[in-house]
């Protein structure tokens, strides 16, 4: 136990905390040095390496001077707050990772307040010091702030500090020194993470923090044993989160070498392994000795703050691309979803064929989607709301603290923006090279299709980034500046001629020879009332001139929505259709005559 150390890596997106544990395991000789390896190795999923981000937590260890470190790599985004909760009762310290430019972002105030409620000591990184315009020392004085804002201890406050550039593979004591390797981190690391605390004569108790699933070995729970001794082919007590015990064989055991499993026979109290052969297993539940079962204290995940309905798809297209279609299947996938993802909630609701999903934020929910329709599902989803709560007899909503970096220009803009959807500046700073730098507190369903029109209005020059603060009572109502849509009339394929045709109506998203039907969204109308418009219409000929005798029309490339921007764009009498192969936008009644019924009656309510 004395030789082992378990630290996490947390930090705000793109700090660098996936490019530093590539570093380390590359220096500690984990790879050959003739191996080929990827970036950000740790980065295994598809999605990850796809969009630059992690996404789910993973484990790796590293051995130097006799110890073996074991490190948990964590998602920086704030919609998956719910992994970095799950791993903190698994190691002893955490490296927390900012930027020697940007400095602490909304992300970094969460994951700290996470540490520092469970007393950990961290160990601060300063990263991306080889930066032209790094500022190490006043990002170093707003770390301290921050310490003292989330009301850290005096040993918290003591805390080490590592200069370092993850990408050039170097950390230093000082930003002036002159090595260039990552020997200082790693004896940092030595120095100052805690000891395991736990005796291995006692009777095991192992906390399951993670769940995956193997094609030979079935389900594997991952996790640190706080006690005893952990045996393959033992038998031990399942005590599960409802209050049942099972008893259960464990028909392997592994421990981490570098970022591979390694299968052992045995492991101690302090270690971090995975667990195999006991299927019931699930995130939070405690593996103890059959004859002494004593439950450790489960994992706490903040609730979610946001929900969406999941459909089955009923469009006319239906059932053309996707394997999976049935409500049963969906409801299979997002109880398989539940296993392994603990800030989720899945319920059915009173309508026919419909799941309320509940999650953390719009881009945890769009990574569910992703996954779903990469394995085959077909199936829609309604857009976002956020979940209000009543706390005291007063109606409360949750809020975000966002952080807007924004060109000078454009600053004014910004507030006004904000200022228009309830936020409230706390904060503006002017920062380098014609930026300024705004905070606000803002309700989240003010940010729920606000992407679109901030980058708009920025000219691509604002970057958002913001996370969950707490409930507070309700802001109020605010309007949003909405257009309408155009929908198309009949099914069909559009065509340039009706396409070049439609263009000063407004902005259409589709490219010629795309299948259409009555209902789906083909475009966005100038003006902010929803129109029928027929996009498949041909050009006729007479016994003039034949259909293609005139000149070929000129047509404006479509506007593309990515699956985050379609589920900010649709309002709440829209659906997103998704497939394998497609994503659409439609009306939820997709007759018009429902639509304007339907229309009378929210006007006489």
């Amino acid at each position: 136990m004395k030789k082992i150390k378990n630290i996490a890596i947390i930090a705000h997106v793109d700090h660098g905390k996936t490019t530093l544990i590539d570093a380390a395991l590359k220096q500690v000789g984990v790879f050959r040095d003739n191996q080929k390896v990827k970036e950000r190795v740790m980065d295994s999923n598809d999605l990850e390496r796809e969009r630059g981000i992690t996404i789910f937590s993973k484990n790796a260890s590293l051995s130097y001077n006799g110890f073996k470190i074991n490190i948990v790599d964590t998602p920086g985004h704030a919609d998956f707050g719910g992994e970095v909760q799950r791993i903190i009762r698994m190691v002893d310290s955490v490296l927390l990772l900012v930027d020697a430019f940007e400095g602490p972002m909304p992300q970094t105030k969460y994951v700290l307040t996470k540490a520092l409620e469970q007393g950990l000591n961290p160990i601060v990184v300063i990263n991306k010091i080889d930066r032209p315009n790094a500022r190490p020392d006043e990002v170093l004085d707003q770390v301290f702030d921050l310490f003292v804002e989330l009301d850290a201890n005096e040993d918290q406050l003591d805390f080490p500090i590592i200069y370092a550039s993850a990408k050039d593979g170097y950390a230093r004591y000082e930003a002036e020194d002159e090595n260039m390797d990552l020997v200082p981190l790693l004896k940092t690391i030595i120095r100052h993470v805690d000891e395991p605390e736990g005796d291995k004569d006692k009777p095991v108790q192992f906390l399951t923090s993670a769940i995956s699933y193997d094609n030979y070995l079935g389900k594997m729970g991952t996790g640190r044993i706080h006690n005893g001794t952990l045996r393959q082919g033992e038998e031990v007590l399942l005590l599960k989160r409802n209050g049942e015990q099972k008893l259960c064989k464990i028909t392997k055991l592994f421990t981490y070498e570098g970022i591979k499993q390694l299968d052992i026979k045995e492991a101690f109290a302090g270690d971090i392994v995975s667990v195999c052969g006991i299927e019931s297993i699930d995130v939070g539940e405690t593996i103890s000795d059959k004859d002494h079962p004593e439950r450790l204290k489960t994992i706490d995940i903040d609730e979610p703050t946001l929900a969406m309905n999941f459909l089955v798809n009923d469009s006319p297209f239906a059932g053309n691309e996707g394997k999976f279609v049935t409500s049963r299947h969906i409801w299979d996938r997002l109880q398989k979803e539940l296993l392994t993802n603990v800030s989720l909630r899945v319920s059915e609701t009173n309508a026919k064929n419909s799941f309320l999903v509940k999650g953390r934020g719009a881009l945890q929910l769009s990574i569910l989607i992703e996954n779903m329709r990469r394995e085959g599902f077909e199936f829609q989803v309604s857009k976002p709301e956020v979940i209000y709560k009543e706390i005291n007899g007063e109606k409360c909503e949750p809020i975000e603290h966002a952080i807007v970096d924004v060109a000078d220009e454009h600053s004014g803009v910004v507030i006004e923006m904000f200022g228009m959807r309830k936020g409230e500046l706390i904060n503006m700073t002017t920062g380098v090279l014609g930026y300024t730098r705004v905070e606000f507190r803002i309700p989240s369903r003010g940010l729920i299709g606000f992407n679109n029109e901030f980058l708009t209005s920025t000219r691509g020059t604002g970057i958002l980034n913001h996370s969950f603060s707490g409930y507070e009572p309700y802001k109020g109502d605010f309007n949003k500046k909405t257009k309408g849509v155009l929908i198309a009339l009949e099914r069909g394929v559009t065509v340039p001629f009706a396409i070049f045709n439609l263009q000063p109506r407004g902005t259409i998203f589709l490219d010629p020879g795309v299948p259409v039907y009555p209902g789906m969204i083909i475009g966005e109308h100038s003006k902010d009332n929803d129109i029928i418009v027929n996009i498949c219409k041909t050009k006729k000929h007479s016994n003039m001139r034949s259909s293609g005798a005139d000149e070929a029309v000129k047509i404006v490339p479509a506007r593309k929505f990515t699956l985050e921007l379609a589920l900010e764009y649709i309002e709440n009498d829209e659906l997103l259709e998704i497939t394998p192969q497609n994503i659409r936008m439609r009306k939820k009644l997709l007759d018009v005559h429902e639509r304007k019924r339907s229309e009378k009656q929210d006007t006489i309510v």
